[in-house]
């Protein structure tokens, strides 16, 4: 395995682009514009050249390289806290019950409500793998990778951590919940309100959109089937948080309705399984398939791979030359 897990940097901007431009839309975190993108690349270093342990506005970028050819093949992001300079905006699907007694029936009515109830959480988002090399070994190593970096400096995040999935987009681009929904009160498409949001943020949805809640019977048959339901695309991902104690609690995006995936943060199973441990020995793999997920360095320094560590603290030769660790060193690590 020569896949290593990195922080961004500023030489990472026409790689970032690159994959920006092949998310097909609907992908907030990742807009393919590079102004936005070369200043996600300004906050996230300054986000890791502060370290004095306090949650703040943090935005961490990641990268994953192939360090045999050289070439980056993916990216995932971790946001510190969400909400605090704009409100982070999700619809509430809940339900109400009333009952006629002239009829002598009962009614049960689901509706959308704004909501900010998820303000202050932390978020794991923007991850996109080259199609390339969308084999399991290499997609956990890039989704999980943000989980031990979490481990890593658990101070500077939240106790609850989400994942917002992208929703689904049919094969023109459009969104069926843009189009029943918001798409309505704006004269924008959906992929212009993406763009827009993907640069300035949803503050405009909040201020132009009805602040009661929202009978789901009045919109669309389409936009109703799509509500909590993830892209095609999406749907691995939707499984691989859901075997990290992500649950869908009835919070949807509120451009394509996708879900979001809420779980406690120290409850996290990559977090939860985490060990620090002192490297004693290095060697070779045997030619065996790697057992964990292992990283090493603070902040900017952040790096991991896929290996093998013994009992004893042993960590294996290839892994030990992608982290650049000798034996002395310490590594974080949990089951592949």
């Amino acid at each position: 395995m020569t896949f290593l897990l990195r922080t961004a940097r500023e030489g990472d901007l026409e790689a970032l682009y690159r994959m920006a431009k092949g998310t097909g839309g609907g992908f907030t975190n990742l807009p393919p514009d590079k102004s936005t993108l070369a200043g996600k690349l300004e906050r996230t270093a300054k986000s890791f050249a502060r370290d004095d342990g306090e949650i703040a506005n943090d935005l961490f970028v990641f990268i994953l390289e192939d360090t045999t050819e050289g070439k980056v093949r993916g990216t995932c992001q971790a946001f510190s806290q969400v909400g605090t300079e704009l409100p982070f905006y999700s619809y509430r699907i809940g339900r109400i019950t009333q009952h006629s007694k002239e009829l002598d029936r009962t009614f049960r009515a689901e509706m959308l409500t704004l909501s900010t109830d998820l303000d202050g959480a932390s978020e794991v988002g923007g991850l996109y793998l080259d199609a390339t090399e969308r084999s399991a070994g290499v997609g956990k190593l890039l989704a999980r990778s943000r989980y031990l970096f979490i481990a890593m400096h658990r101070e500077r995040f939240h106790d609850m951590t989400l994942a917002e999935l992208r929703g689904a987009i049919d094969d023109a681009g459009n969104s069926p919940f843009w189009d029943g929904l918001a798409g309505r009160f704006f004269d924008m498409s959906f992929r212009d309100a993406d763009e827009f949001n993907a640069k300035h943020g949803n503050q405009f949805i909040a201020d132009l959109m009805p602040k009661h809640p929202i009978y789901t019977a009045l919109l669309s048959e389409a936009a109703r089937q799509v509500m909590g339901q993830p892209h095609y695309s999406g749907r691995p991902a939707m499984r691989m948080l859901e075997s990290e104690g992500f649950a869908f609690q009835n919070y949807i995006d509120i451009f394509d309705g996708g879900p979001t995936m809420i779980a406690r943060t120290d409850q996290i199973r990559t977090i939860r399984d985490a060990r620090t441990a002192t490297i004693t020995a290095i060697g070779p793999a045997s030619g065996e398939e790697p057992t964990h997920l292992v990283a090493t360095g603070r902040l900017a320094q952040f790096r991991a791979c896929l290996g093998r560590v013994a009992e004893d603290g042993a960590l294996d030769t290839d892994a030990a030359q992608l982290l650049g660790v000798g034996i002395g060193d310490a590594i974080t690590y949990a089951p592949a």
